[in-house]
């Protein structure tokens, strides 16, 4: 059973109108929804074999600070790839994975990494989370995927939790 992490990176800020949007940093919230969401892949154990980061700063530092509260670093690659992509450009990387990694986690960005949920959400998803991915999938929220096979023939999978900053307290 593989299991697939998407994480939108956490709330950014817009203080400096001058930054690129690709150098805009993480805001207070961001810093804080970041660490929480760390420690909830810790405590529910969903760890990460691997880590496909966009190379954006704002994925990059809410990648550093899940990662500070995981019990051990995964490999981890930066991807510019991952910068802007549409929901077909994230799936390819994906499904670039190495075979031997049994959990993939994903730090991108709206609309491609919301977008991509939705597609990949199967018929055996769980109720609840499929209404919430529905609802909204803000800054910071993961959405959760299983499925038997391998990471080329990824196409749908079971959404089993979908999680925002908010419902973590």
């Amino acid at each position: 059973m593989k299991q697939l992490l998407l994480l939108r990176h956490a709330k950014s800020s817009w203080d400096d109108p001058d930054l690129d949007d690709f150098d805009r940093p993480l805001a207070e919230r961001g810093l804080k929804a970041a660490q929480s969401m760390g420690r909830e892949l810790a405590t529910r154990d969903w760890l990460p074999d691997l880590a496909l980061v966009s190379s954006a700063l704002r994925a990059r530092d809410s990648w550093r600070l899940v990662a500070m509260e995981l019990p051990a670093l995964p490999e981890v690659a930066f991807a510019r790839a991952l910068y802007g992509a549409s929901a077909a450009e994230i799936l390819n990387q994906i499904r670039q994975a190495d075979h031997s990694s049994g959990s993939l986690l994903v730090v991108g960005h709206n609309p491609g990494l919301e977008d991509l949920a939705k597609q990949l959400a199967g018929p055996m998803s769980e109720t609840k989370a499929r209404k919430r991915l529905e609802e909204k999938f803000p800054t910071g929220a993961l959405a959760r995927f299983v499925f038997e096979g391998d990471w080329p023939g990824l196409s749908s999978a079971r959404l089993t939790h979908c999680l925002r900053p908010k419902d973590l307290g």
